[in-house]
């Protein structure tokens, strides 16, 4: 009987460093090392002689900004999900990162507002909170610290084949291309991967492409200052269906390193987010307390914008003819909402489809379909709650009205929204799933949508 979706998300969110390790192949090779590479490279590291990263910025374990992750600059949590799987490949990573100035919150210290409304505080877990330099070059230093990994600054050009496998990876370095023997290569190029271009120009079959409409724009400001325990709290506002103050959808207040605050404002469709820092305090006091508090602070940043129109995800299983020993990892895979902050979480989880994929005995002479089977189930659940989200949105927007089917599922949904903003067993079961801990099939179940309604209906009993 085959493991349902439930079933193989809690397996891979188990994934630990400790079982089967094989040494497979003599020279992995990494394309890309943002978050999602150097996790792969972590995994690749138990299973190789030898494993390359290549990118194509300096890598840097300084914590400076780079040209290739033009979102970097804006802000990003780490989920308890993505954080537990990075401290089980790394142990004790989360400290190191506290110590050097990284933000460590358990849901006690969250605020999270629901159309202006505070949520009950619940959830398991910690949130790592920093600016996504500082994460990268917390990983970078331990990663590239293993005897087996290393990197170059280089961009890849492509791929070499032989056999129906991937047996090579062309590289210019310095102006001088080169080409480097490989036995397993990931594809971590980010939401602009050329892997698909690569695969379609041999022959191979393209990987299926999906497009849903986000239509965010964000903007982002640092502020320092002097900070209390209240500064050092998480905030999250959610306007899940309509447009808050200014056109907001949402919100977050995250205290990072070096005592700051960076503030992120979420618009969708035809707003635009504050440009000014004028215009970016203004907004910030019309919303909950914490946001007006850490917009007075002392401007340490000016504001950034960033716009992303879609969100993309590609799927390799199943295709008619696809290489061996190639898999694709991160925003190659799936390029999410930034709204819904679980990016870096989705790396963590194909990382751990990696290694339930390495640890099982693979062949290596035919497509990795065991890696692409989990991914697929990873991917579905950061992809499926965000896009169905979007999806409404952008409905009510345009006036369309939903099929029966999905407008029961909508319903649903709505009734546990709102339960969990006072039911504590309501929240956890929410919390669960958008902190990566639990796949989103859990929060079908009657029970759960059968309590959720009951505490609505009291709710709206007069008394």
């Amino acid at each position: 009987m085959a493991e349902s979706p439930v079933a193989v998300f809690d397996r891979l969110v188990r994934q630990d460093a400790s079982g089967s390790t094989p040494v497979l192949f003599d020279t992995a090779c990494v394309l890309g090392g943002s978050v999602a590479g150097l996790l792969a490279a972590r995994i690749l590291a138990d299973h190789a002689t030898e494993v390359l990263v290549i990118e194509r910025d300096e890598a840097d374990v300084t914590g400076r900004a780079r040209a290739g992750v033009p979102h970097d600059r804006q802000a990003h949590v780490v989920m308890p999900g993505g954080l537990a799987l990075m401290e089980r490949w790394l142990p004790g990573i989360t400290e190191e990162m506290r110590e050097n100035g990284g933000v460590l919150v358990t849901p006690d210290g969250m605020d999270l507002f629901v159309d202006g409304v505070e949520q009950v505080r619940t959830g398991e877990g910690r949130m790592l909170l920093s600016s996504r330099p500082f994460l990268e070059s917390a990983l970078r230093r331990r990663v590239l610290g293993l005897p087996n990994v290393s990197a170059v600054t280089a961009q890849v050009t492509g791929l070499v084949y032989r056999g129906d496998a991937v047996s090579a990876v062309r590289y210019v370095e310095a102006d001088s291309e080169d080409i480097l023997p490989v036995d397993f290569t990931v594809d971590a190029m980010g939401r602009s991967s050329s892997l698909s271009d690569w695969l379609d120009e041999a022959g191979y079959s393209r990987p299926y492409q999906q497009r849903t409409e986000t239509g965010i724009h964000y903007a982002t400001a640092v502020f320092g200052g002097t900070a209390t325990d209240t500064d050092r709290r998480l905030t999250s506002l959610q306007y899940p269906r309509f447009a808050g103050p200014g056109g907001l959808a949402a919100g977050m207040v995250v205290p990072i390193e070096d005592d700051l605050r960076m503030v992120g404002l979420l618009v969708y469709g035809g707003n635009r987010p504050p440009g000014s820092i004028e215009e970016f305090r203004a907004l910030c006091d019309r919303l909950p307390a914490p946001f007006g508090r850490a917009a007075a602070g002392v401007v340490v940043r000016d504001v950034l914008r960033f716009r992303q129109a879609t969100s993309i995800r590609r799927d390799f299983g199943g295709l008619t003819r696809f290489p061996a020993r190639v898999v694709s990892v991160g925003d190659a895979a799936v390029s999410l909402n930034a709204r819904y902050a679980q990016g870096v979480s989705s790396a963590a989880l194909h990382a751990a489809c990696l290694a339930d994929y390495l640890a099982h005995d693979p062949d290596p002479a035919l497509p990795a379909e065991r890696f692409f089977a989990s991914q697929k189930v990873a991917t579905d659940a950061v992809w499926d709650p965000s896009t169905s989200a979007d999806a409404v949105r952008t409905d009510i927007l345009r006036g369309v009205a939903a099929d029966e089917e999905s407008e029961q599922q909508r319903s649903a949904m709505e009734q546990l929204a709102q339960a969990a903003l006072t039911d504590r067993t309501t929240a956890d079961a929410c919390q669960a799933v958008r902190f990566v801990l639990a796949h989103p099939d859990t929060l079908a179940d009657p029970a759960l949508i059968e309590r959720a309604v009951a505490v609505n209906q009291r709710a709206s009993t007069p008394s």
